[in-house]
């Protein structure tokens, strides 16, 4: 059987940070509000490129961790939301700027569950036999959509990107086994609600504010609550690993109180949990390469993975990797 395994990981994040502090002169809100409900203390804003930009520098990042050249890459798949454009993808944008002369390119948007979705497409690719090299990449300016007079949603983004290769391989390491779910959300509790052929842009729209991220905060809160320690609990069950079992827990990084409560519900202690949502923010489908980079010093060939999120459409999914690093 073949396995795709991740054997490089990069990121790009935005110089420029956003403090609670200085959020303070833009919305009426608070540091403590802030952190005793988010755990944020800062997010990343670009400000002069676009998401494009962000994705390239990651993706060369983890082409030179895995000794792999741009030639090589045979695919590459980016989640985003804050697409470069409506079309071309933002992918086709990468394959240009890197150099992957050999790859075909495309965009997945899944919210925040679009990293897991991009990374079990590329599994499939790989299992198929036809492809041995995938570039999957995690990327949105959330900057870009977001209304920073709505202190319901302005305090929570920030900007980022992350990017893994993948590889095919004979050993028993890599992605191991996924779930991923969807809910049609036709009630728009989390939706940009102007741009797209349902509502136009025009007049109307712009002036009311509707090409802004817009979220039902309590609604989507309850919702990824729930789905996200489901589905955490679901592919262990299948995998038959208890807590003690897994190494590492990787959740998407929404809302810190989602994060505990996803680990409680698991059995997992709190120390074996990535959480980088203080310094980064949400930025989406970044979140969890993000914090594979930053823990990648911690991890050890064949511990065992979780990560688990939770995005509009809604979207969740979870997925079991043995580290093959």
């Amino acid at each position: 059987m073949v396995f795709a395994k991740i054997t490089g990981l990069g990121h790009f994040l935005p110089e420029h940070r956003l403090t609670n502090h200085q959020l303070e002169s833009l919305v009426e809100t608070n540091d403590e509000w802030i952190r005793s409900r988010t755990g944020i203390e800062e997010r990343r804003i670009m400000r002069d490129k676009p998401t494009s930009y962000m994705c390239s520098q990651a993706a060369n990042e983890a082409l030179a961790h895995a000794n792999v050249g741009a030639e090589e890459i045979e695919a590459i798949i980016v989640a985003t939301i804050t697409p470069d454009y409506f079309f071309p993808a933002t992918a086709c944008i990468v394959q240009n700027d890197i150099g992957a002369t050999n790859a075909f390119a495309f965009d997945i948007s899944a919210a925040c569950s679009g990293f897991l979705y991009a990374m079990s497409v590329g599994n499939g690719l790989i299992q198929s036999g036809r492809h041995k090299k995938i570039l999957v990449i995690g990327g949105d300016k959330m900057s870009s959509v977001l209304n920073y007079k709505d202190r319901n949603t302005c305090i929570l983004f920030g900007d980022g990107a992350a990017a893994v290769v993948l590889e095919a391989s004979d050993e028993e390491t890599g992605i191991i086994d996924y779930v991923l779910k969807t809910e049609g959300d036709t009630n728009h509790n989390l939706i940009i609600p102007a741009g797209g052929s349902a509502r136009p842009p025009s007049h109307e729209t712009i002036d009311n504010g509707e090409h802004f991220l817009y979220q039902e905060g309590r609604m989507v809160f309850k919702k990824a609550t729930e789905s996200m320690a489901d589905i955490t609990v679901e592919v262990m069950q299948r995998n038959k690993l208890f807590a003690d079992d897994i190494a590492w827990l990787v959740p998407h990084q929404a809302n810190k109180r989602i994060i505990e409560a996803t680990a409680k519900r698991a059995g997992i202690d709190i120390d074996k949990v990535m959480l980088n949502i203080q310094h980064y923010g949400n930025t989406t489908a970044a979140t969890i390469p993000l914090c594979l980079y930053d823990w990648k010093d911690k991890l050890n060939k064949g511990d065992n993975i979780i990560l688990s999120a939770f995005g509009g459409g809604f979207t969740w999914g979870a997925m079991y990797l043995k580290w093959s690093i």
